[in-house]
């Protein structure tokens, strides 16, 4: 018997806005800013937006906060809009709804991505919306899962954001998701993308260990 899925899954290709979170003060990676970390020469940030808009989300919104001067520089000359969160120390969730409040609303999904995930591509991305397109009947938000633990990003529809914007200023992705659990789908993969992130400087090390290759701080300027 063939699982149900929601209407859409059949309809035109999705139009998805993005909320890309790089707000974060990094405490546990001595208080600097982990998307400015470089992969092949690039800035995590520059990777993400790349991969966001190769995979063809046609909103995208960066939320900066605490290291936003060393940040925004480097999305000048990209086809980004960002916004600076004026209170990034009271919590995730505060940036995670500056960026639903920021978007223009005019698609038909949202995609709440992290600007620590080294290895996330627009295939990754890509795989993330199908799986959306494909949820089961009833169910809003959809988040890959692999071996059994939770990734990012996550994607949800456009009515989720509308409630957890009209919730409580503490409801962000995860209240809202352990809140409404028969509204929530995880997506079974294999792709470790999924959930590398960074946290702390041994995470850099794992991850040189787990996919042999170099995450690096840029370079200071000189004066």
């Amino acid at each position: 018997m063939t699982t149900p899925v929601a209407a859409n899954a059949h309809q035109q290709p999705l139009s998805v806005a993005a909320v890309l979170l790089a707000a974060g003060a990094g405490t546990r990676m001595g208080h600097q800013p982990k998307s400015l970390l470089e992969l092949d020469g690039v800035p995590l940030i520059r990777r993400q937006i790349k991969a966001l808009q190769d995979a063809g989300v046609t909103e995208l919104l960066v939320v900066l906060g605490h290291h936003a001067s060393q940040i925004a520089p480097l999305l000048q000359d990209l086809a980004v809009k960002w916004v600076t969160n004026p209170n990034p120390e009271a919590s995730p969730i505060s940036s995670q709804r500056l960026g639903l409040q920021s978007l223009s609303g005019q698609t038909d999904a949202v995609l709440m991505a992290l600007a620590d995930q080294p290895l996330i591509d627009a295939q990754d991305i890509k795989q993330l919306m199908r799986a959306f397109q494909q949820r089961p009947a009833g169910t809003a938000l959809v988040f890959p899962r692999v071996q059994g633990q939770p990734g990012n990003p996550v994607i949800f529809s456009t009515v989720v954001r509308h409630d957890m914007l009209a919730s409580p200023p503490e409801i962000g992705c995860k209240p809202w998701r352990q809140q409404h659990p028969e509204q929530v789908h995880a997506f079974d993969c294999d792709n470790l993308h999924f959930v590398h992130d960074l946290d702390t400087p041994e995470d850099i090390d794992k991850f040189r260990l787990s996919s042999g290759r170099q995450l690096q701080w840029p370079t200071p300027s000189i004066p």
